[in-house]
C-alpha cells in the first residue's frame, strides 16, 4: 500500500479499485491508514483462507503454491473490497464533518505556495547534483520512508550499518556546508 503496488497486483487479477491520486498520497503518507486497512484485509482473508484452503481442502502441498503464497493470494483477493469499504467510510465521515458547523468553520491549511514548492524543488535538485550516485540513491530511499535495512537489501549494500554511515556522512557534510556560508 505504501507504494501503491497492491493496486497493480489487484488489477492484474481483474480486481480494479481505481484509487484517486489523493488516496494514493494518503496511503503513502499515513501509516495508521495502511495499518487499519491491512488489519481488516488480514482479518477477512484469514476467515476466507481457513474456510477455502484448510477446511475446504483448496490448498494442497503438491499444488505448487506454498501456504504463505496461498494466504497472500487470499489477502490480495479481499483487498479491493476492504479498500472500497474504507473509501465509503471516509466519504461518510466527510459528509458528517461538513454538517458540523464547528468543523466546517475551522481554518484549513492551504499548504505551501507555488513559489515555495519551486524553490524547494530547485534546492533538492541542487543538493542531489552534489551527491555521488550511491549517496543519492540512499538519501532518496530514506526520504521515501524506507529503513536502513530495507535500503541495504534493495541496493546490495553490505549491511544496514553501511547505509547508516553514508547517511551520517551526508548529514555531517550538509551541516558543514550550510554553516560555512552555503545556501
Amino acid at each position: 500500500m505504501y507504494s501503491g503496488y497492491v493496486f497493480v497486483l489487484s488489477a492484474g487479477r481483474g480486481l480494479h479499485v481505481g484509487p484517486s491520486h489523493d488516496e494514493i498520497d494518503e496511503l503513502h503518507a499515513e501509516p495508521e491508514v495502511r495499518q487499519e486497512i491491512a488489519t481488516m484485509v488480514v482479518a477477512v482473508a484469514l476467515r476466507r483462507f481457513r474456510d477455502r484452503a484448510l477446511v475446504g481442502g483448496g490448498w494442497q502441498a503438491e499444488g505448487g503454491a506454498s501456504l504463505t503464497t496461498y494466504f497472500l493470494g487470499a489477502c490480495l483477493a479481499v483487498f479491493p473490497n476492504e479498500f472500497r469499504r474504507y473509501r465509503a467510510q471516509r466519504q461518510r465521515w466527510r459528509k458528517q464533518d461538513g454538517a458540523d458547523p464547528a468543523i466546517a468553520a475551522a481554518p484549513r491549511n492551504a499548504g505551501p505556495s507555488v513559489a515555495d514548492v519551486i524553490a524547494g524543488t530547485l534546492r533538492v535538485k541542487a543538493d542531489l547534483a552534489r551527491m555521488d550516485a550511491r549517496t543519492r540513491a540512499i538519501v532518496a530511499l530514506r526520504m521515501d520512508g524506507y529503513h536502513q535495512q530495507e535500503i541495504a537489501e534493495m541496493l546490495g549494500e553490505r549491511s544496514a550499518r553501511a547505509v547508516e554511515c553514508v547517511l551520517y556522512r551526508w548529514r555531517r557534510n550538509e551541516v558543514r556546508r550550510t554553516r560555512g556560508g552555503g545556501e
